[in-house]
């Protein structure tokens, strides 16, 4: 198993950077596909809503083929299904657009974001798990990059939707699921975690930080775009798809250089002190945001965002493996994590519901008053960050 490590280091990491890199072209197109589609501010987070309770069954789906198989095997599941939504929505804009069409290619992407999330994380904390350090910053850094190179084909091709270019896209998940990822170690039977003796109470406390990461990170790649073009909110908005990118840009830019270090001073720091620090720079970056006279003003606030949350969601899932498996002999380790990751995935989708959801609903007559909200509750990870675990240690 260990002289594979390497070759399923990449295959994991390659399927988080593909995932980054579908969602954040989706999200960077919500301000074309909206007038293409002639969808408000409103309709928009109901469409988000939908996605996000789709994701939390695509999660379930994950955690059920990981008991009976593996969770490879529901990575793969999860990254065709992206591959499908994609196309389906590219094509929902052919010409005058089509509500219908794009719905069902959304509701498809939803299913496999969520199977995604759940099983990429599950290989992650099996490899962190193998190595006996700090991983899980450096493959989420992987998802960054897979965004910025998304903001990077959106700054390209401009105002261009479609279902050649979505196409193209679904190709990767499609290549993305022959690589080597990890094969189940034994057989094991269902996870019943009541039975396994999990401590749900500290993987809660954990989940509710997740919670808060995600409300932040969700408010920026779905509604920075539009916070930048609002009228609403800018007497001289941002202009055009080139322009929107430049809210997730930056907050994808500093995402991608914390997470890059974040391994390495996780091991030397902490995770407990990560949390604080980020907490409270991410408050200012939002504080920025809320209080900018002009749009660049309020690029520079995602920036900042962008440093202080970046490791958050990655010690996040890094502190409930690590009380998952806590003094369980090897198989029961497995049965543990795997089950306890896809059903911790769930504060992922509550968080980017209420990131996505709360931030457009109450922001719907003016977008400062969304990004209010993530910029006090962000604080709450303040307290919570004893239960992330302790100094170098990974699952």
């Amino acid at each position: 198993m260990t002289a594979n490590l390497p070759r399923h280091r990449l295959a994991i990491a390659a399927a988080f950077l593909v995932q980054g890199l579908l969602f954040i072209s989706l999200t960077t197109r919500l301000p074309v596909l909206s007038q293409a589609l002639d969808l408000s501010e409103l309709s928009l987070a109901g469409l988000m809503l939908m996605m996000v309770l789709l994701a939390g069954v695509g999660s379930v789906g994950a955690e059920r083929i990981a008991r009976t198989a593996s969770s490879a095997r529901g990575l793969r599941a999860g990254l065709i299904l992206l591959a499908v939504g994609t196309v389906v929505m590219g094509w929902s804009v052919r010409g005058s657009g089509s509500f219908a069409v794009f719905v069902t290619g959304l509701a498809i992407y939803g299913l496999g974001v969520g199977g995604v999330d759940a099983a990429a994380n599950m290989q992650a904390v099996t490899l962190e798990h193998h190595v006996g350090r700090p991983v899980l910053p450096s493959f989420h850094g992987a998802w960054t990059l897979g965004g910025l190179l998304a903001t990077v084909i959106a700054l390209l091709t401009a105002d261009a939707v479609g279902w050649v270019g979505a196409a193209a896209l679904a190709m990767l998940p499609l290549a993305a699921t022959a690589a080597p990822y990890f094969p189940r170690d034994a057989a094991i039977p269902d996870a019943d975690t009541t039975r396994l003796g999990v401590p749900w109470r500290p993987i809660v406390m954990v989940g509710i930080g997740l919670i808060l990461f995600y409300m932040v990170d969700t408010a920026t790649t779905a509604w920075g775009p539009l916070y930048l073009a609002s009228e609403k909110v800018f007497a001289a908005p941002a202009t055009s798809a080139s322009l929107y990118t430049l809210a997730t840009m930056p907050y994808l830019v500093a995402t991608l250089l914390a997470r890059l270090v974040g391994d390495a001073a996780t091991a030397r720091y902490g995770a407990a002190t990560m949390i604080r620090g980020g907490a409270v720079l991410g408050a200012v970056g939002l504080a920025v945001v809320v209080f900018a006279p002009t749009w660049p003003v309020a690029v520079a606030g995602f920036f900042v965002v962008g440093l202080g949350m970046a490791v958050v969601a990655p010690l996040s899932f890094s502190a409930a493996a690590r009380i998952a498996g806590g003094g369980a002999d090897p198989a029961a380790r497995q049965r543990r994590v795997d089950a306890v990751i896809a059903r911790f995935n769930q504060f992922n989708y509550v968080g980017a519901l209420l990131g996505s959801v709360l931030t457009g609903a109450i922001g719907s007559g003016n977008l400062r008053i969304g990004y209010a909200v993530p910029m006090v509750a962000v604080l709450g990870l303040v307290p919570l960050a004893r239960h992330f675990g302790h100094r170098g240690r990974p699952a």
